[in-house]
């Protein structure tokens, strides 16, 4: 640990020469009087504001969060600051994240497209392709239509309706360290230093909001839908597309933009009818999420080297250390059956949605090998955004077996039919393991294991105990009336 705890260091002695001194003190900028009480450096156009050799951010420890400050940014730029300190809610600041999420949209995205309203004529067009694309999945799978709407989202709209889904995701993770935070601490010094470990704890959440924050925007450019990493992002029941994100993905394809929206339609639809219709699946996704970050310790040493040098004046010290990472799995055979759990589990959805998509289009679209193709290698290699989270979270939510999954699921729809590859749904315990993704066929011809008779069972025991209750409390009104 530092000497001097969290960056305080003793103030500075008394010039000799009393006043006089401060003065001299001050203009000479060996000092942090009134002149200069937060340790911006400089006055505007002098090189603290965002000039001068240092650049933005070099005497400035708020420019990456505030921009470059000149007068007419402070009054927004204390309120900010303002926000971040006083903040008292949960282990992320999602009203920062918002924030910072919409602000990041309106910048537009590094290929130069901006966010744009959603018009009628767009409205209209995704409409007519998630109808479509509901009619031709009904031929490649037995789950029923999942989308009781179809909406065309801007990136904005994207990032309000995906939030309480991040918030799901990222919270526990967040949690740890803001309990970290506070462990690393001797007791003795926990007691003594309770208030600036609530003001760390508010700048974490403030920090964590940004960088989430950040995230999002970036990925609200990216997405052409609710459901592109694999897990359901949006209101349940709506099958939601981004027109300007199809039309910038497609641009380069030499596909026509009619045939882009459509399969991208189907891949939606898709994944609507499965998380719909298998009730379980969205729970056993986000346990499997949640199972795993519960397992991943959080480096104390990194966090340990950030608290003893924490200055109040550079909370940029906290964001630089989130964009680093703190997060390491446990090496444990629990942490890696959880990792295992969740990459098979987001390989099964993807897989299973690739092998459906594929047999509704192939037959109908000339461009759906093309279109196919360029999917999964978008979905393998991940985007920015997707990166920032594996730093933020320490997971990546990629399907990293996703075309194992989809020849075991073709597989099947060989072997059984689309009723019999459908019904492995019915249960978790049918699911093929990351195993039987490496031994496709062996998962296909073995026996069928029926849950019917079980759930019967567990039923009607559950029920029994209700049906001597009542029994009981009639034969006991019976008694009062004698």
């Amino acid at each position: 640990m530092s000497d001097t705890p969290f960056g305080f260091g003793l103030p500075p002695e008394e010039p000799d020469d009393g006043d006089e001194g401060k003065k001299k003190d001050q203009e000479s900028g060996g000092g942090q009087g009134p002149a200069n009480p937060f340790g911006f450096g400089g006055v505007p156009g002098a090189g603290g504001f965002g000039g001068g050799p240092g650049g933005p951010g070099a005497d400035n420890p708020f420019a990456a969060m505030f921009g470059s400050l000149n007068p007419n940014d402070l009054g927004a730029a204390f309120q900010q600051l303002g926000q971040m300190l006083s903040y008292e809610g949960g282990p992320v600041n999602w009203d920062m994240a918002k924030q910072i999420a919409r602000q990041t949209v309106s910048q537009g995205s590094p290929d130069g497209t901006k966010d744009t309203s959603v018009g009628p004529a767009e409205r209209k067009a995704v409409e007519e392709a998630v109808r479509l694309a509901d009619l031709w999945l009904d031929d490649a799978t037995s789950l029923p239509s999942g989308a009781g709407s179809a909406v065309a989202w801007s990136r904005a709209e994207w990032v309000e309706a995906t939030l309480p889904a991040w918030k799901e995701l990222v919270d526990p993770v967040a949690e740890r360290v803001g309990t970290a935070m506070g462990d690393v601490l001797p007791e003795e010094m926990q007691a003594m230093a309770g208030p600036l470990i609530g003001m760390m704890r508010s700048m974490g959440g403030a920090m964590f909001g940004t960088q989430i924050g950040q995230a999002v925007g970036v990925l609200a450019g990216e997405v052409v839908g609710s459901s592109d990493i694999g897990l359901p992002l949006g209101p349940a029941g709506k099958a939601a597309l981004l027109p300007v994100n199809i039309e910038t993905f497609g641009k380069d394809l030499s596909v026509p933009q009619e045939e882009v929206r459509l399969y991208l339609a189907l891949r939606e639809a898709a994944h609507q009818r499965l998380f719909a219709h298998v009730p379980w699946l969205r729970s056993h996704l986000f346990g499997a999420v949640d199972g795993y970050a519960r397992g991943i310790k959080v480096d104390t040493a990194k966090l340990e080297d950030v608290v003893g040098q924490f200055d109040p004046q550079n909370p940029e010290q906290l964001q630089e250390a989130l964009q680093q990472g703190m997060f390491q799995p446990e090496d444990t055979p629990e942490q890696k059956a959880a990792l295992a759990r969740l990459e098979t589990a987001l390989a099964l959805v993807e897989g299973w949605v690739d092998a459906v998509v594929h047999a509704a289009a192939k037959p109908r679209l000339s461009s759906a090998d093309a279109l196919r193709e360029t999917l999964r290698r978008r979905r393998a290699s991940g985007g920015p955004a997707e990166q920032t989270f594996a730093t933020l979270i320490g997971l990546e939510l990629r399907p990293r077996r996703l075309r194992d999954a989809s020849r075991l699921w073709a597989s099947l729809t060989d072997a059984r039919g689309v009723d019999g590859r459908d019904a492995v749904w019915a249960h978790p315990d049918m699911l093929p393991t990351a195993t039987d993704l490496d031994d496709p066929d062996g998962f296909v011809h073995r026996e069928q294991i029926d849950f019917s008779e079980l759930d019967k069972m567990l039923g009607e025991a559950a029920d029994k105990p209700d049906l001597r209750k009542k029994k009981d409390d009639g034969e006991g009104k019976g008694d009062d009336a004698e």
